[in-house]
């Protein structure tokens, strides 16, 4: 069979623009419906989508009161998205920064058998002062110290996930004997900032352990997905970044004995689709309309460990002196040197760049008809820039049904994209090789 794309539903309540909320064609539901998710992964599975895709914040977020604010948290969400669906795969985000190994290995073992297998664990390295007091820290870690935690944070959780292995569990009511002790082996594991003993209390699930899955772009991020990520969730605004980033990270893998489709690389996409590219192009004016200047600023702040650029004027270019050093920003580097060479590149007023960033938020953009992006898609994917996308649709459900419903048999016709589910876990939607429950760092207590 010829590559295959993958496609992952990044499922963000009424939709991934600031102005969704507001938008007449956005799922009235609230944001705490549980129906509001259920439809759109329901949408995604029908379409046969990889999987669905939660986000989370740590923290209240904007106070202005001019955006949607207030998320569910996405473990508790996912199990219950389990109940509803039967094949696509269920992607949480769980922090390495404000969590604790046992604790997170044991909820995401749980999502996967109550999944049958579809669970994923998006591993970030959250940084953000709000909700490091959120969690009682007094001073939040730097970049290079936050992923230096999710290295051993990692560790520890593949170790826990390999202490129990599912053959251990012989169920033999007749002879009496209902676990083989000598396959259950402690983790003990011991680093300089996390330690666990185990083992875990949840046996192997149905693919072995849930898919890591990683979102990094920065240096010690793109280290930290050569080793473990087995897709990677990654922000490019053109191609040619997008392909830096992909042979990069595959090359980087290949120093850990992986191979290159050992890892998905799935850039975000967030298309407005309309029967004309100019329909199209009206769905971003609608959303545009819809947005708050002043929640615009409060997010782009935070995107630059809060510099202040309110006292910018709104409709003048922006010069490379209106940014703080990137290297001085701790919180995502990469994304926010991603902004700064697209407003310089494109020569882009501070208004402007609050409305590119309203929408996808450093993610590529695009309006078009569903063969344009169709095409768009098929060429990123033949010029290896990307193994499939992240879609973002800007509303959620109109957009996204668009999507599902017009994008997806084109690239399907094409011989791109499956017609139906061939295996039932996330890991084989991925086409990811099974993982050895076997754990190397166990030894004797």
């Amino acid at each position: 069979m010829s590559r295959q794309l993958h496609l992952n539903l990044f499922l963000m309540s009424r939709g991934h623009h600031e102005g969704a909320w507001r938008h007449p064609k956005s799922n009235p539901k609230a944001l705490t419906d549980l129906n509001l998710y259920v439809e759109a992964a329901k949408i995604a599975e029908d379409a046969k989508f990889d999987g669905v895709f939660l986000a989370d914040t740590l923290a209240a977020g904007n106070s202005s009161g001019l955006a949607s604010s207030g998320s569910l948290e996405p473990i508790v969400l996912l199990s219950l998205l389990a109940a509803h669906t039967k094949r696509i795969g269920l992607i949480g985000t769980a922090s390495t920064t404000y969590s604790l190994p046992y604790t997170l290995a044991r909820q995401f073992a749980t999502l996967d058998h109550l999944s049958n297998g579809r669970a994923g664990w998006n591993i970030v390295t959250s940084w953000a002062p709000e909700a490091g007091a959120n969690y009682g820290l007094q001073q939040n870690l730097d970049h290079a110290d936050r992923y230096k935690l999710a290295e051993e944070f990692v560790e520890a959780v593949d170790a826990l996930w390999k202490s129990f292995p599912a053959d251990a569990i012989i169920d033999d009511r007749e002879g009496g004997q209902y676990l083989d002790v000598s396959r259950v082996t402690p983790a003990n594991y011991q680093g300089s900032h996390h330690k666990t003993k185990g083992p875990l209390n949840v046996p192997g699930s149905p693919q072995g352990r849930p898919v890591y899955i990683q979102a990094g772009q920065s240096d010690a991020g793109r280290a930290f997905a050569a080793r473990w990520a087995e897709a990677i969730f990654t922000a490019h605004m053109v191609k040619d970044t997008a392909k830096t980033f992909y042979s990069d990270v595959k090359n980087r893998a290949a120093a850990y004995g992986r191979r290159s489709e050992d890892i998905v690389v799935l850039p975000g996409i967030s298309a407005a689709i309309g029967s004309t590219k100019r329909e199209a192009e009206q769905v971003w004016e609608e959303l545009d309309a819809l947005t708050s200047t002043e929640v615009g600023l409060t997010r782009l702040s935070a995107r630059f460990g809060g510099h202040d650029f309110s006292h910018i004027p709104l409709d003048r270019p922006l010069t490379k002196d209106d940014f703080p050093d990137p290297n001085s920003v701790e919180a995502s580097k990469s994304r926010v040197v991603g902004y700064v060479d697209m407003t310089l590149r494109e020569k882009l007023t501070l208004r402007q760049l609050l409305r590119k960033l309203a929408g996808a938020r450093g993610h590529f953009a695009l309006a078009g008809t569903p063969e344009e992006v169709a095409d768009v898609i098929q060429d990123w994917f033949e010029s290896g820039a990307a193994d499939g996308f992240n879609v973002m649709p800007p509303i959620i459900n109109s957009q996204l049904e668009l999507f599902a419903q017009e994008v997806v048999p084109i690239l399907q016709k094409r011989g791109l994209f499956r017609a139906d589910y061939e295996g039932a876990t996330l890991r084989s939607h991925f086409g990811l090789a099974d993982v050895q429950q076997e754990n190397p760092l166990a030894k004797s207590a």
